[in-house]
């Protein structure tokens, strides 16, 4: 008779090899379970029973820590720094906790007890065992929130990257030796080049404004920066404007240290590379890197050298909220660690500081000015050799210039272009990206509006009908609403219509374009037109033979204070690709010889450029003189917020006045130097309340905004 099993250990008579050796691992298994002491998963363990957690919501009114009882199957992994998983938002309904959305933080604590009276909800789950939050990192995430009037989960979705399993499961390569100091290469045209290269091999922390010399060679600088920094056995951070010269700058490293010792960290890499990289660094195998504005937060470990190229560029500013500045949160993560301080161990003297760049900006004059930090500047006679030649053609010269109407080239810019195409590529600068992005009525002047939103109408090619930037409706039928006319004329033309005219002035040379579409990293060293936007520049093997910096008063013509700084710092960079005046390199710029940013341009003198800017700021009491801020909205909204403020005593309300947005209105506030924190504290305080009271819709806050108008 067959019978059936009558307990758990009875195997079936007729079961197979195979399934009585799956049903003798299942019985090994229960016997296992049954000699275990049985523990509640979810009880709270007794040993740090309290996790306090910051959650990824960034709303002002719970910038705050959270505490959540630590259950015991996750004592071991729920250590500060780790990605957890927490029920927020949820209450207590006859004893149970009900309702709530699952969010995930980081702990950032173990504690004893909680200062919270009531009951605690247990973390849910820990994401993953890696510590990517480092008290470091807390301590300047939280540093940037307060300065910048934001919430520390903001500032955390910008400092740390979303988390890759694969990446987390990779083994992080050993980390190298010190490599040994560098030569100081070409520092030695820099009268304290050398100085500062031993500074940072002796472990020293110099702080420097850096006025670097034209000539290509400044990212072989920066690598031996950096690699004297490393050979003090201490960690660099260097950030760029773009991608561009985030690789000049890798290549650099790799031909002066090799594979191993930095990493790049840009958003053009996979976000799973970009996390391994990360890694890297925060476990310590990498102690250099280099990157765009995101690795401002990279945890470097020691880090003995701070670094930004360029900083007048407004991609170092994030255009998420806070709106952190890449230049000022690593003059954060320069100043002494308070716990370093305390132990006189690493970071105890702060970070070597570097704000380098062919410019110089008014943020860094203030640096010098104060006294903070020391220029780091070459003689003049070594500028004169390293400067190409600079002319001017004014814009009265160019009205009058038969040349100028025809062919877009003024005629000493025509000639200029056509003899530097016998020895090699000629770079043509225009302010306007497009084909022609302004157009106005020939009779009248009137700008060119789309008739259904008021925006600007433009063309985009030469078969192409007016389209609005705003809406893109098109309006092949456009006639003046003053006038009646149907004629338009050309307020810009842009790079695109640049190179169909420079095409038909210089038949027989190729054109290439580099903008917004497309940018070109390198061109060669061959006879070509190279038209490109501002900050598009591609670097020409060997240099350019001339450059061609057109429009020069579409730069200088906005209603920004930052106007002439920013129009210089654009000329500076394109005419720093430009081959010596010793080799034939000459630059042409249209724009009045008589303007301060030209007469800087044609002396190269950023420095004197800068210190000038900052003493008249100093006047006018404006930035970075002062601190300022921005608070836009709607009207409503503005005038709600200013009644909850309570301002520093001396602030200063500038408007309201209509903002770029429709139906907006912008207004600034300013107070005197060493108030810029009272005066986001009152800021973050006000936008509380406002919340609270739902009284008016949110307005954007900006700290230390770029456009001031």
């Amino acid at each position: 008779m067959n019978g059936t099993p009558d307990s758990d250990s009875d195997a079936a008579p007729d079961a197979g090899p195979g399934e009585q050796l799956e049903l003798v691992r299942l019985e090994l298994k229960k016997a296992r379970a049954r000699a275990k002491p049985r523990v509640n998963p979810k009880a709270t363990t007794r040993h740090l029973p309290v996790a306090r957690v910051v959650v990824n919501k960034g709303v002002l009114v719970i910038d705050q820590f959270f505490d959540y009882s630590v259950p015991v199957d996750l004592d071991e992994i729920a250590q500060p720094g780790v990605r957890v998983r927490v029920r927020f938002g949820a209450k207590m309904v006859d004893g149970r906790r009900e309702g709530g959305g699952l969010i995930d933080g980081f702990v950032v604590a173990r504690l004893e007890k909680s200062d919270y009276s009531g009951s605690l909800a247990p973390l849910l789950h820990v994401l993953s065992p890696e510590r990517v939050l480092t008290p470091e990192l807390l301590r300047l995430c939280r540093a940037v929130a307060d300065r910048y009037a934001g919430t520390l989960a903001d500032v955390l979705q910008l400092a740390v990257p979303p988390k890759r399993n694969r990446a987390e499961a990779e083994p992080s390569p050993e980390p190298l030796p010190p490599p040994e100091p560098p030569e100081p290469g070409s520092w030695t045209r820099y009268p304290l080049g050398e100085a500062f290269l031993s500074a940072l091999a002796a472990g020293e922390s110099p702080r420097a404004v850096w006025s670097a010399l034209p000539g290509g060679s400044w990212a072989e600088e920066l690598a031996r920066a950096v690699a004297a920094t490393l050979a003090s056995g201490r960690g660099a951070l260097v950030v760029l404007p773009e991608g561009r010269s985030v690789a000049q700058l890798d290549a650099a490293l790799l031909e002066l240290l090799g594979s191993g010792r930095h990493v790049a960290l840009t958003a053009e890499h996979p976000p799973e590379e970009r996390y391994r990289r990360w890694l890297a660094v925060s476990r310590g195998s990498v102690r250099a890197v280099v990157g765009t504005r995101a690795a401002m937060f990279a945890p470097v470990a020691d880090l003995g050298l701070v670094a930004v190229w360029d900083d007048g560029d407004d991609r170092h500013s994030d255009e998420h909220a806070p709106y952190p500045h890449a230049r000022d949160v690593l003059l954060l993560r320069a100043l002494p660690s308070a716990a370093a301080g305390a132990t006189g161990g690493a970071g105890a003297a702060g970070a070597a500081v570097l704000i380098g760049g062919l410019a110089v900006t008014v943020e860094a004059a203030q640096l010098l000015h104060t006294g903070w930090a020391r220029p780091l500047v070459g003689d003049r006679a070594e500028v004169r050799r390293a400067a190409p030649l600079v002319r001017t053609v004014s814009e009265r010269d160019q009205a009058n210039d038969a040349g100028a109407r025809a062919a877009r080239l003024p005629s000493h810019a025509w000639s200029v272009a056509r003899e530097a195409l016998t020895r090699g590529p000629v770079l043509v600068q225009v302010p306007r990206r497009g084909y022609v992005p302004r157009l106005a009525c020939v009779r009248c002047r009137e700008r060119a509006r789309c008739r259904h939103c008021a925006g600007p109408l433009e063309l985009g090619g030469a078969e192409d009908a007016l389209c609005c930037v705003w809406c893109g409706r098109l309006d092949p039928d456009w006639h003046c609403p003053e006038c009646g006319s149907t004629r338009l004329r050309a307020q810009v033309v842009g790079a695109r219509r640049t190179a169909e005219e420079l095409g038909r002035a210089f038949p027989l040379v190729p054109v290439r374009t580099s903008g917004r579409g497309e940018v070109l990293a390198t061109v060669p060293d061959a006879p070509a037109l190279v038209v490109s936007t501002p900050g598009a520049e591609p670097v020409a093997e060997g240099g350019y033979a001339a450059a061609l910096l057109l429009d020069g008063w579409a730069l200088l013509g906005r209603a920004d204070l930052r106007a002439g700084e920013d129009t210089l710092r654009r000329w500076l960079n394109a005419a720093g690709l430009v081959r010596s005046k010793e080799q034939g390199g000459a630059v042409v710029v249209v724009a009045d010889e008589g303007l301060r940013p030209v007469q800087a341009l044609v002396r190269w003198d950023p420095s004197g450029f800068a210190g000038t800017e900052l003493a008249e700021r100093a006047e006018l009491h404006f930035p970075p003189v002062s601190r300022m801020a921005s608070v836009t909205g709607s009207a409503a909204s503005v005038e709600d917020l200013l009644a909850l403020l309570r301002l520093p005593s001396g602030a200063d309300v500038l408007g309201p006045v209509p903002a770029r947005g429709p139906d907006e209105e912008r207004v600034l506030l300013r107070v005197d130097p060493g108030r810029g924190a009272e005066l986001a504290t009152a800021l973050k305080a006000a936008q509380v309340a406002q919340l609270v009271r739902r009284s008016a819709e949110p307005v954007r806050v900006r700290i230390d905004p770029l456009d001031i108008g």
